[in-house]
């Protein structure tokens, strides 16, 4: 059985929809959690469930101290070393369990997953990939904010993983690859996009050029590739666009009689719409670069979005998703400076 080592105690809303999402990814999956976090914090948790602590599917892993959200990682790293995100990494490092889930410090994780794991051979620096809806199929925006300084072959080691995420987790077998920048032309942009541009037009990739801002949700292309300041930014305005589109459409549908028929009408079409947008239906993003596998959760997870992405883990480590990148950077010839 593959097992994923869970960080019970990450996410802005831990243990209980954490505890929640693991033991549904255990009934509906053939894996095991490991839930990593104070013993008698998760024991109460597995009782309020009616799911005693089960050795076939259910391991308690106990480690007392939490790193906070408003911590600094690395030092709270060294005050803290039976923190709950470093021991499940160290519990997967220890070949106890194939992959590893936290909703927790993104920081930390990105720290600890480093620490327990270490880097992929040709690759410098780890990115989160994000899925993201468009108008024709998901797409991967990678680094959404595990590196936010890079170099140009730091983009280039991006569109590497961010293509073989997409073949292995989308099922896209030619991923078209973009470089976010501030105009379609190849001389637009700062000295990092223009000179990862001609990096990545001379790589083994379906390299399409720039795309703006504004054509990343078109469907252009099947992985974006950024540094993770920018990701980052982009993927906490999109977040915010959608919560204010849902909230308009809501006022707008229940202003009169005719537009709450209209809105019965509609429902299906916005619960569809929701659906394409919601991050909880991708669960997680993965931390791609490390040499183990690691699937980073919001901080808001819900029970939905931590089963999902304990069974994205669960297919990462099914998949040998690892060994498939190494083979990928291999080809690719990433250079180091």
């Amino acid at each position: 059985m593959i097992w994923i080592a869970v960080d019970a105690m990450g996410g802005d809303f831990a243990p209980g929809p954490v505890v929640d999402g693991a033991l549904a990814a255990a009934r509906h999956f053939d894996l095991g959690v490991a839930l990593v976090g104070p013993a008698a914090v998760i024991d109460g948790e597995l009782r309020r469930q009616g799911a005693g602590a089960d050795a076939s599917r259910i391991r308690i892993v106990d480690a007392p101290d939490v790193v906070a959200m408003d911590e600094a990682p690395s030092a709270a790293l060294r005050r803290k070393p039976t923190a709950t995100i470093k021991v499940a990494a160290e519990t997967v490092a220890r070949g106890e369990a194939a992959a590893l889930f936290s909703a927790g410090h993104t920081g930390a994780t990105v720290m600890a997953a480093h620490a327990a794991f270490g880097m992929l051979p040709g690759v410098d620096r780890p990115a989160l990939a994000a899925t993201i809806p468009t108008r024709q199929r998901p797409a991967v925006l990678v680094d959404v904010g595990a590196s936010v300084e890079c170099r140009p072959q730091h983009l280039l080691q991006f569109a590497v993983m961010g293509s073989r995420y997409a073949r292995v987790a989308l099922g896209v077998e030619s991923p078209r690859v973009g470089l976010l920048s501030i105009g379609e032309e190849a001389s637009k942009g700062n000295e990092l996009t223009r000179e990862a541009h001609q990096l990545l037009k001379g790589a083994p990739l379906q390299f399409i050029g720039n795309i703006e801002a504004r054509d990343v949700y078109s469907g252009a292309a099947d992985v974006i590739v950024c540094d993770g300041f920018t990701g980052n930014v982009a993927l906490k305005i999109s977040e915010g666009l959608v919560d204010v589109i849902e909230d308009l459409l809501s006022e707008e549908l229940s202003r009169t009689i005719t537009t709450r028929v209209g809105s019965l009408l509609t429902r299906r079409a916005l619960r569809h719409f929701r659906r394409r947008v919601d991050y909880s239906e991708y669960g997680g993003a993965p931390l791609l670069g490390v040499a183990g596998a690691t699937i980073v959760g919001h901080g808001r997870s819900s029970a939905k979005a931590v089963r999902n992405a304990v069974a994205m883990a669960y297919r990462f480590a099914a998949d040998r998703f690892i060994e498939r990148v190494e083979r990928d950077i291999a080809a690719a010839v990433v250079p180091h400076q």
